[in-house]
């Protein structure tokens, strides 16, 4: 990497909801690369641990669930204490599960809906304060938001729902210069697939199904997502606001 990529983050504040692993992590660690300090959060203590070890500097993290508005509030107490500001936020934390429509229960959809709207949403909201005009937020939607994947559409409809985000919160946070942007992975080499409520043996079919419909003909790597993430955080991406940028390959695309 060149010093220019380096710094293009540098003396930054930036915070990720779901740093403890995957396309978080990974995005993390990028943002430290190119010069910033990030404030990680996610609801697993041990694994939370793990990843700031692998980062290895400039990283503080902060143990929480984002559905839980008192968790947030204890997460930017943190973030003002410790650096006083933020610049870049990457709301990245969400959930999907596999469930028919024929059978989905209501707390199935309500876990969904917690996580990746209502968390979202006040991920964004409780950051405002602490926020520096001209800053970047960043949120993780997916392709999933403009697909009919089977068995996924409380998930997809709560994608489409953080994509409305990015549009709406675009006009009311304009007069800051603050730009927002969504971003959504096709699939992508993370453990959410084992967490979707899949047998290993569905995990693997759904992988292979998943790299024969793109173009490119394989999942993603969470580094592919940071990269796309941290361009976005940038002052590289300073025109762009309001966009969907969607990572898969060409999944959603062709």
């Amino acid at each position: 990497m060149s010093t220019h990529l380096e710094q293009r983050l540098a003396g930054k504040i930036a915070v990720v909801t779901g740093g403890n692993s995957g396309m978080g992590l990974a995005t993390a660690r990028r943002f430290v690369e190119e010069g910033a300090h990030v404030v990680i959060t996610g609801r697993r203590e041990k694994e939370l641990q793990e990843a700031a070890a692998l980062i290895g500097r400039n990283v503080t993290t902060v143990a929480g669930d984002i559905s839980r508005l008192e968790d947030l509030d204890r997460l930017y107490a943190v973030v003002k204490e410790k650096h006083g500001h933020i610049d870049i936020l990457f709301a990245n934390a969400g959930w999907g599960e596999v469930a028919p429509l024929a059978t989905a229960t209501e707390a199935h959809f309500d876990k969904t809906f917690d996580l990746n709207v209502k968390g979202t949403f006040f991920t964004v909201q409780k950051a405002l304060p602490l926020f520096k005009d001209g800053g970047s937020i960043i949120l993780t939607s997916s392709v999933a938001n403009v697909r009919g994947d089977l068995l996924f559409t409380a998930y997809a409809a709560s994608k489409a729902a953080v994509r409305c985000f990015a549009r709406g919160w675009t006009m009311e946070l304009k007069e800051r210069k603050i730009r927002v942007n969504s971003m959504s992975p096709g699939p992508i080499e993370t453990p959410a697939l084992e967490n979707a409520g899949l047998t290993a043996e569905q995990v693997k079919q759904a992988a292979a199904q998943f790299a024969s419909e793109v173009p490119l003909g394989r999942r993603g790597k969470p580094e592919e997502i940071a990269s796309v993430v941290a361009f976005l955080a940038s002052d590289e991406s300073s025109y762009i606001t309001g966009v969907d940028l969607a990572v898969d390959g060409g999944m959603a695309q062709v």
